[in-house]
């Protein structure tokens, strides 16, 4: 009876993540982020290089761009016609842009990303759990396969399959899930671990780590009761996401107190679509997602992000 009662707890589980991971449809980028008819004739008239950067960042101005190209650019998607959120990645399978991509997953026939992520996660663990249950309750029959314990029929073949199938099976998910555990642990996508994500002072692997406490409720959420149930519970909008203190960067005037000071052209508010209120506790010792020029903002230390401010080019 117990068995029977773990085997199809383990199994709805199993099922229910994998639904989820499925049939959940990948976050777009919200319209703040998509450019409008006269940006894009403006984009389309100007040639390539420069002219057609300027009308990117006036696009970006008011919006929570952190990240940038290699070359220092504003990301902009010229499929999909917008300027990228940070962490936001165009899927060549799916033809369009997914916030907080992490990889295109044939086995789900689905993009896994900001929306189903946590769906995936708890998808590799009840499938891995699910795995190691059969392949421990069918041990002793396995053992006894071998030993010539067994009547001989075409069923001790069957289990003899059923062993070899979920000890592979859970072998292949250890590994997978434990690696993913990893990216939550140190809050990065696969795509950031094959190319750190650029910001505008340098390159920083570890940009948007904000400690292993912090990363994991940014998946999993506030709400512990939630945690190994595949309904969505993570934080934030998906188009937004807090980041670590980075260096200063050299093109900003540095106050005595030594940090960043802001131009009165740059005192814009980030996002422009504001964060759930569930995360503005992540924000509480990491940089704020607003620049204020007022000089109670100016002395708390880390609270004022360089990559936030905009580059104000002539």
């Amino acid at each position: 009876v117990v068995c029977l009662v773990a085997y199809h707890i383990f199994f709805m589980l199993f099922v229910w993540s994998y639904w989820k991971t499925i049939f959940t449809l990948p976050m777009n980028p919200s319209k703040e982020f998509h450019l409008s008819y006269s940006d894009k004739e403006s984009l389309e008239r100007e040639p390539r290089g420069e002219s057609q950067q300027e009308v990117l960042r006036r696009a970006a101005k008011d919006l929570p761009i952190y990240t940038r190209t290699m070359s220092g650019a504003i990301r902009y998607c010229d499929r999909c016609h917008l300027v990228k959120p940070d962490r936001c990645h165009h899927c060549s399978v799916c033809d369009k842009c997914i916030l907080k991509m992490d990889h295109h997953c044939p086995w789900v026939n689905n993009c896994v990303g900001f929306s189903n992520y946590k769906f995936f996660l708890l998808f590799l663990a009840y499938s891995l759990l699910y795995c190691l249950f059969i392949a421990a309750t069918d041990l002793q029959y396995f053992i006894r396969f071998w030993t010539n314990g067994l009547p001989d029929t075409q069923a001790k073949f069957h289990i003899m399959f059923l062993f070899f199938a979920a000890a592979m099976f859970s072998v292949s998910l250890s590994s997978l899930f434990g690696y993913h555990c990893w990216l939550v642990s140190k809050n990065k996508s696969t795509l950031e671990v094959f190319r750190a994500p650029i910001f505008r002072h340098r390159t920083d692997k570890n940009g948007f780590s904000l400690g292993f406490s912090k990363n994991l409720r940014q998946v999993f959420g506030d709400e512990k009761k939630y945690w190994l149930l595949p309904v969505f519970s993570s934080l934030g909008d998906g188009c937004s996401f807090p980041t670590c203190l980075v260096n200063q960067d050299p093109e900003q005037a540095s106050t005595p107190g030594g940090l960043n000071s802001t131009s009165k052209n740059e005192n814009h508010l980030f996002p422009a679509k504001p964060l759930c209120d569930s995360q503005s506790h992540l924000l509480t010792d990491t940089p704020s997602w607003s620049e204020s020029s007022s000089k109670a903002e100016k002395g708390k230390v880390g609270m004022s992000n360089p990559a936030l401010t905009m580059e104000n080019e002539t």
